[in-house]
């Protein structure tokens, strides 16, 4: 049996990956020096830290978009994550990137999703909005990604990060938002993050009854498909075939305009219908009670969510809130402010 060192996976990335791939030898480094790995290249330690921590396995229980789905098969953040991650790693592989950093990005770019999905994440952003002048040097807006690399680099292994390289951080940054990417790599993640909800959110759509196959528009359904497989191969071929050809990595015009067009069906029919946001208020007013009870009582907070400094308390409450799953968001509000029985 025959094994291979991290140097011998470096010289085959050499030989296997195009030019402009991202080598893991080549990387921009880390925060902290670490003694390399035998065996793992950078990007495949970094992808392995991500699968231990603590954020990465809460996305079980993190809201994707249906809030408390009662089916088995409803998407939730870490099927999303995985399915991200198997559509990049396709597309990387045909293009000969880097998969092993592909896949580290994939898999740490929603870690800093909020309990409840985006409405979550609005109800954070519209408590910080409201704290007033009394909170100096508070945070003024939350957003995911920021948080998925705050928890990166400061709130994970007790406060000291998981120290990844560059690469890894700057494509979870830049997977959403104005950020793109500096990797080939960070950047098909920031497409397959699209073409991973904007399909697996029909499914669920359908399966959830909010919409049927049929009531999909045809134009997009025409270039794209009619089925979820049909769709998914249809976009993830032509992003390969049309970033071989132009360099970067983008879809062909009549593709992307596809998708997009399939994306906003879904705003108007499903993220915005009165089934899908029906638990919305309650959800949004779960998360906000708790910020105002924590701001106000950060005693009742897990003994180690927060250091001390009571200069730093918004940024402690938003990082314990933002980190909650979904059940444990209602677990602590039924601890709060629920009348327990008496037992007599």
């Amino acid at each position: 049996m025959t094994i291979i060192t991290r140097q011998e996976y470096q010289a085959e990335e050499r030989r296997r990956l195009q030019s402009r791939a991202a080598f893991s030898d080549e990387s921009r480094g880390r925060e902290r020096e670490l003694t390399p790995d035998a065996y793992r290249t950078d990007f495949q330690r970094d992808r392995d830290r991500i699968i231990h921590c603590k954020a990465f396995r809460r996305l079980s229980h993190k809201t994707q978009v249906f809030l408390a789905p009662e089916g088995d098969h409803y998407r939730t953040r870490l099927t999303h994550t995985l399915e991200v991650s198997q559509i990049a790693r396709s597309i990387a592989r045909a293009l000969r990137l880097n998969e092993d950093l592909t896949e580290a990005v994939s898999l740490g770019h929603d870690l800093g999703h909020t309990p409840f999905g985006h409405t979550g994440e609005d109800a954070l952003n519209d408590a910080l909005a409201s704290l007033g002048e009394g909170y100096p040097g508070a945070p003024t807006r939350f957003r995911h990604n920021r948080q998925s690399l705050r928890i990166i680099e400061h709130l994970e292994y007790d406060g000291q990060g998981l120290n990844l390289t560059w690469e890894v951080r700057d494509g979870i940054l830049g997977h959403t938002g104005d950020h793109v990417p500096g990797t080939l790599e960070g950047q098909i993640v920031r497409i397959a993050d699209r073409i991973a909800y904007v399909n697996h959110d029909i499914d669920d759509a359908i399966r959830g009854g909010v919409l049927s196959a049929d009531e999909l528009p045809k134009g997009p359904c025409e270039v794209l498909g009619y089925t979820h497989g049909q769709r998914i191969k249809t976009m993830v071929d032509d992003m390969i075939a049309a970033s071989a050809e132009s360099d970067e990595i983008r879809m062909s015009e009549p593709v992307w305009d596809a998708m997009m067009e399939l994306r906003q069906y879904l705003f108007d029919h499903v993220y915005f219908s009165d089934r899908a946001k029906a638990e919305e208020p309650k959800a949004y007013r779960v998360v906000q009670t708790l910020f105002d009870h924590f701001l106000h009582h950060p005693e009742d907070m897990s003994p180690d969510a927060c250091p001390g400094d009571e200069s730093q308390l918004v940024r402690c409450v938003v990082d314990y809130v933002a980190g909650m799953t979904d059940r444990f968001a209602i677990r602590e509000f039924e601890r709060l402010f629920i009348p327990q029985k008496w037992l007599v």
